[in-house]
């Protein structure tokens, strides 16, 4: 998939079939959608593309009238959203920077500037609830009757549901705020996870007894916060069990900064100590073990990371016995 930040550069493809959206999580309703996406692109002898947002608009708007409070917790990570849009089988995705002047934009003027001229949009589809333009004023008819003038077909998704609920990120960050990872995967259709390159820390985990990997989160707002048992991806030929903290680290950091600290429960002798900096790494967060805390003392601390790495080591045995038996079951 090739990522291009604005639409004017060389390479980008002259016609193109689209769909525009946030696509945070990129859960199994933005899943069909692409699907289908692909089906016309293909169809139709075109480039599937996506365009996206950085920032979130619902970001930028909450900046604008100072109220952070109105930003919606991000379930992902630009990365793992341009990941996630590549194993869907997207072409080429376009990333446009949410500002001002993006945001005045009137509905025609999109239609004209973006749709048209900058991406040559042959084929547009959208979900049921999509409105554009300046004080979102652009609606799916507004869109049809431009497309009918500019010589683009319109297409509209309706709401995709899961066991009788509707798909939507919404959804997704109400459930990892609660901690509920398991009805999370069935939204997303796989193990919710983050990804990052490993950065240098503070070294205070292994100070602790705890080797930790970090990875930083740059959204303030991240969707879930807490201890989870986790499995490591990219780091040995097979997932490694962990534990790990999603959030501010309140006893030992007041920056505010978000990082993800995870601890692997058996290091492999292979890495060497230092032989995890560097890598890109995937965490799937699969059981949310308590929500983070604050602790008097460095020894308190290290006592509840000693019973996290405990609760997670059962919940991780417990789980795998599971999936042989469900696999065993299928057999």
């Amino acid at each position: 998939m090739r990522v291009f930040r604005g639409f004017h550069h060389p390479g980008i493809a002259d016609a193109c079939a689209l769909t525009i959206g946030n696509f945070d999580g990129v859960h199994r309703g933005h899943q069909a959608m692409l699907a289908l996406l692909r089906n016309e692109a293909q169809h139709r002898g075109l480039r599937s593309c996506v365009m996206t947002f950085e920032p979130h608009p619902r970001d930028y708007f909450a900046a604008a009238a100072n109220k952070p409070e109105l930003a919606p917790a991000r379930i992902a990570t630009l990365r793992d959203k341009l990941a996630e849009l590549e194993r869907c089988g997207i072409e080429q995705a376009v990333v446009l920077r949410f500002d001002a002047r993006f945001a005045a934009q009137s509905p025609q003027a999109f239609v004209a500037d973006v749709l048209v001229e900058g991406l040559g949009a042959k084929y547009v589809l959208v979900g049921d609830d999509f409105r554009f333009g300046a004080k979102r004023a652009g609606d799916y008819a507004l869109l049809d009757a431009a497309g009918q003038r500019a010589g683009f077909d319109v297409a509209r998704m309706l709401s995709y549901e899961v066991r009788g609920e509707r798909v939507s990120s919404s959804a997704v960050r109400e459930a990892l705020a609660g901690g509920d990872m398991k009805h999370a995967a069935v939204l997303l259709g796989r193990p919710y996870s983050l990804s990052g390159h490993v950065v240098h820390g503070r070294k205070l985990g292994r100070d602790l007894g705890f080797k930790t990997l970090n990875l930083r989160f740059s959204h303030p707002k991240p969707a879930a916060l807490g201890i989870f048992a986790v499995r490591v991806h990219g780091l040995a030929d097979e997932p490694l069990d962990g534990v790990a903290s999603l959030g501010r680290r309140p006893t030992v950091d007041d920056s505010g900064r978000v990082l993800l600290e995870v601890h692997c429960l058996d290091w492999p002798a292979g890495l060497g100590a230092e032989g995890g900096y560097g890598k890109i790494v995937r965490v799937e967060l699969l059981h949310k073990l308590r929500d983070e805390a604050r602790f008097d003392s460095l020894e308190a601390l290290t006592a509840a990371i000693r019973q996290d790495a405990d609760d997670a080591r059962a919940f991780l045995a417990a789980h795998a016995s599971q999936r042989r038996q469900t696999t065993r079951d299928r057999i």
